[in-house]
Order: structure tokens, then sequence, then C-alpha cells
């Protein structure tokens, strides 16, 4: 009997409990959809390009006497790099300005005896051939001057690329030739100087990508002023963000891409020549648009949709279309209104037709 009656208590609160269990909701979480800002968003590799380069090279030979900097020093523009014995070119220097000076003394003589002989044709007294004979002389005197001024320049000249000096501002590698070794032009690079302040970077867009950018452009639906930032090797984001300054008139064919340049301030010289970094370009849209979290969008065989919170709160699947993803957010081109709530969570919960218990999202802080 006590067994029986157990399984008739049972049996009776069965339906109860069933009961109770149908009216409950399911919670989720819904966010209304909303008309927003977003910055669309686009990721290329990069290279990073130094602003200037150079290889310093020598222009003359001779031994170097003095090294002025140290391997990856900062170094700015005028400064003594390397200086080769300037012995032979300071005696070529004085040699040449003596030549200049007896060059000239022989000008002056010639001179006046051009002057002189024009004054005696001028009074009869000489023949005009002796006239012409001056003043070829003096013609091939001042032929001596202007060849002892070369003589002098280049002399100088090759006296001055005994310093070798820093063109501009920036940051010198390892030297290729210690004090004491002969380098002449031959020798080749005897290091490397960059400017890393400003830097560029480098980077391929495919063509398809930019033309469907400028012809957003074109409708308004995308500003032409586009933000760039990088992301470095190790996950880093640089802390500046640059301009495009350049975009390449022509398509490389290999890739049916185009190359784009950037440019960036690096004071602080955190950004190294030739580095490979992820360049993220991202271009404000004109007007706010209408999105969603991109989690409430669901994709079956018929397309997207997603699962909105109608009246009396009732569950409901409402077909979408997704003009593009960005930021997190789905920008939805047809299928909602401002102020339709979509669930974001607990959407494996719940289906069509049911009620739910929806609530917001908590807010941070």
């Amino acid at each position: 009997m006590i067994g029986r009656s157990s399984l008739f208590l049972a049996l009776a609160l069965a339906p109860a409990v069933a009961l109770s269990q149908d009216q409950s909701r399911p919670a989720v979480i819904a966010v209304e959809a909303e008309i927003i800002e977003l910055s669309e968003t686009a990721t290329f590799n990069g290279r990073l390009d130094a602003n200037l380069r150079v290889d310093l090279v020598p222009q003359v030979g001779g031994l170097i006497t003095e090294l002025g900097f140290s391997g990856g020093d900062t170094v700015t523009a005028g400064q003594v790099l390397f200086t080769i014995d300037p012995g032979i070119y300071a005696a070529a220097v004085t040699e040449a300005e003596g030549a200049l000076l007896s060059a000239r003394a022989q000008r002056e003589l010639a001179q006046i005896e051009r002057d002189r002989q024009a004054e005696l044709v001028s009074r009869q007294a000489a023949a005009n051939a002796t006239l012409q004979s001056a003043e070829a002389t003096l013609a091939s005197r001042e032929g001596e001057v202007i060849r002892a001024t070369a003589a002098l320049d280049r002399a100088q000249t090759n006296l001055s690329y005994t310093r070798i000096t820093a063109p501009f501002d920036g940051r010198i590698g390892n030297p290729n030739a210690d004090p004491g070794a002969l380098v002449g032009p031959q020798t080749g690079v005897l290091a490397t100087l960059v400017q890393l302040d400003p830097i560029h970077v480098e980077f391929q867009v495919p063509t398809a990508t930019l033309r469907t950018y400028l012809e957003r452009v074109e409708r308004g639906e995308a500003s032409r002023d586009a933000a760039v930032s990088l992301t470095l090797a190790n996950g880093t984001v640089y802390s500046r963000t640059g301009d495009l300054d350049f975009v390449d008139s022509r398509v490389n064919p290999g890739t049916d891409s185009v190359t784009v340049r950037a440019r960036f301030d690096n004071p602080e010289m955190v950004l190294l020549d030739g580095e490979l970094v992820r360049v993220t370009l991202s271009y404000d849209a004109p007007a706010g648009e209408l999105a969603v979290p991109g989690q409430a969008v669901q994709r079956d065989v018929q397309g997207a949709f997603v699962l909105l919170v109608g009246a009396d709160d009732i569950v409901q699947i409402r077909r979408v279309s997704v003009l593009r993803s960005t930021a997190g957010f789905a920008v939805i081109g047809e299928g909602l209104e401002p102020g339709d709530r979509v669930i974001t969570e607990g959407i494996n919960k719940v289906r069509p037709g049911i009620a739910v218990d929806a609530v917001a999202p908590a807010q941070d802080g």
C-alpha cells in the first residue's frame, strides 16, 4: 500500500511539474539594432623602408686615420665619420695654388705687353702683326689660368674627400674598415647610413580591393582620408598612426596589385628599416549605419538571419542582408529597423515562437 500510494502521488504531481517547466522562459541577452559610426578596416602585409639610405664609399685612396662613430650610433648631418690620411692631397692643393699664382702672373705680363703693343699701333709705331701676336699670347695665358684654377678645384675636392661626413641625420651601421686600413673607390661600401625618422611602409593592395574602395568613395559611402596603423612582428601595435602619401599609377602584373606607401613619424626610432609589419587601413563612413553585433547574425542554406525578440517577448526569425562586417559589427542593409532587439547570447537555447526572458548586456564599469 505504501509503494502504491507513493506512485499515485508521483503521478498526481507530474502534470504540475510539467506545467511549471513549460511556463519557464529561457534567459537570453538581446541588443537593439542602432545607427552607429563604424570604420571599415583592411589589413595587408608590408615592409618598412627608410626615408633616406646611402652607402658611404670612399672617393679617394689612402689609409683611414680616424673613425668618428660606433656601429649603431645616431649621427648628425655634417659629422665626420671616416678620415683618410690627407697628406698627399693637402700637398696637391699647395702645388695647385702655386701653379695658379704663376699662371696669373704670366697673364698679367701678357696683358701689359698686349696693352703696350696696342698703344704703339695706335701711334703707328708698331705693326698690327705684333699686336696680334701679343693678343694671342694673352689668350694663351688666360687659358693657363683657367687650367690652373680647375686643377686647384680638383685638388681641393680630393682633399675634401678625405673627410667622409654624414649627409643627413640618421643611424649608421657597422663600419667595414678600421683605422689603418687602406681604402679607395674600389674598396666598396664603408658603412650604410639610414634616416629612420620619418619612415615609410610599402604594401601591396589587390586591384579589386582598391577599385571597390574608390567606387565607394565616389558613392559617398567611404571617406578619402584613411588612418594607417602598424602591428609589429611581436603583435605590438605601434603608438603612432600614419598617412598615405603615395599610390602607384601602375599595376604589378605578377600579383595584380598596386603599391601603396604610408609615412610614419619615428622619433624614438622604434621602427627599423626593412622590418616586416602588418598594415591596417581604417576608413570612416561619412554617415552612421544600421548595425548589430556580429554574433547575432546566423546563416543557413537560405542566407543570413537573426533571431529577434518581438512583441510579448516572442522569438521571431528575420532574414537580413549584411553589407559588410567590421570591428565586431555586421552592417545591415535590409531586414531590420533601429530599435529591433536581436539575440546575441543564448541563441542555442531558443527557437522561433517561444517566449524568452530578454535582458540587455551588462555595462562595463
